[in-house]
């Protein structure tokens, strides 16, 4: 077929894709290669295309892999796919395939697209559900970085040998926040952990930063309100999992100027069911803010450490305020402010 379009189209379930991510620098990635044979481009028709919208893919959303990256991983997926590449090719992170979606068009690209979203959404699901399970040797990790932090000058020796009979006991000792004393021990024992990019604490709870927002947006059912002077198009990813039917307002001033109108008018077009709505923060604030279900009994708000656009590039925390009352007379000044103007 024409435009470097193949007849071959990669059928997508969850063990497909599964299979086609890999972790690479602590990040899961998908291949430019492969997502070409999902999306049925040739991989250089599908290049092509990421590099007619190259502004779109910042290096956290899309990176070269290095040849010592690529031969590794090739020795480990010794398939025909793997075979012929001349090339190192291109990683794509989740934020970069979603980007994909606004960029790739057409009715199978559309089709496919769709497909990948539940598929991300169903293995986010099975991760919250068994957050407990899944969670422990992420939370040991976190839990030493955050002790570390507390204390630099102690200094983590030796190394993992034995790691897994020891983290039952931890695990049963944890509660909120790990202290220095219950991990004194223990760090006297483990070599330095590598601490997961794109992770976060929310409520004492270490998460995937997707779905730490996913869980705390899915608790709205009527408006979500975010105040966040600093927002990108990651602000606006991480609420495509949102109902339609609840209302977005996010409020900022669009410091650094990191969401331009184009790509917001582009997100808008892509979901165009979706209720989100920009409006200016008043130059007052620097702490970040969750509302769910302002003035209803389900109300909740919850104290950001980092802006959502940057959600998991750091180490960082998100705490529900219990004490909601004093919130209300600065949400309802919020809800007087101006429509946000964008450039």
């Amino acid at each position: 077929m024409s435009d470097g379009v193949t007849k071959e189209i990669s059928i997508i379930d969850e063990r497909t894709v599964h299979e086609k991510i890999y972790t690479i620098r602590g990040q899961k990635v998908m291949l430019d290669f492969e997502l070409a044979e999902i999306y049925g481009y040739t991989t250089k028709a599908f290049n092509q295309q990421v590099k007619n919208n190259i502004e779109r893919f910042d290096e956290d959303f899309r990176f070269k892999l290095t040849k010592e990256e690529y031969e590794n991983l090739r020795s480990k997926n010794l398939t025909s796919s793997w075979g012929g590449t001349r090339y190192l090719p291109y990683a794509f992170t989740e934020q970069g395939v979603y980007m994909l979606m606004t960029v790739l068009k057409g009715e199978l690209a559309i089709s496919q697209s769709k497909s990948l979203i539940r598929i991300f959404k169903k293995m986010k699901d099975y991760i919250i559900e068994n957050q407990n399970l899944t969670g422990q040797r992420e939370f040991l990790q976190l839990s030493v970085q955050i002790s570390n932090n507390i204390n630099k000058t102690m200094e983590l020796q030796s190394n993992l040998n034995d790691i897994e009979d020891k983290m039952a006991v931890v695990i049963d000792t944890l509660n909120d926040v790990v202290t220095h004393s219950e991990l004194s021990e223990m760090m006297d024992e483990f070599g330095e952990p590598k601490i997961k990019r794109g992770y976060l604490v929310l409520n004492g709870q270490p998460f995937s930063a997707d779905i730490a927002y996913e869980k705390i947006y899915s608790e709205a059912e009527k408006s979500i309100y975010i105040v966040d002077n600093y927002i990108g198009l990651r602000t606006l990813e991480l609420l495509v999992n949102v109902s339609d039917n609840v209302d977005v307002i996010i409020f900022s001033d669009n410091l650094g100027k990191a969401l331009r109108k184009k790509v917001y008018d582009d997100f808008c077009k892509e979901y165009p069911l979706k209720n989100i709505e920009l409006r200016s923060s008043g130059g007052v604030f620097h702490d970040r803010y969750i509302i769910i279900d302002y003035g209803t009994d389900s109300e909740r708000i919850y104290l950001c450490g980092a802006s959502s656009k940057d959600a998991g590039a750091r180490v960082t925390s998100i705490v529900e305020d219990q004490d909601r009352s004093k919130y209300t007379s600065m949400i309802k000044l919020l809800l007087k402010n101006a429509i946000l103007t964008l450039k």
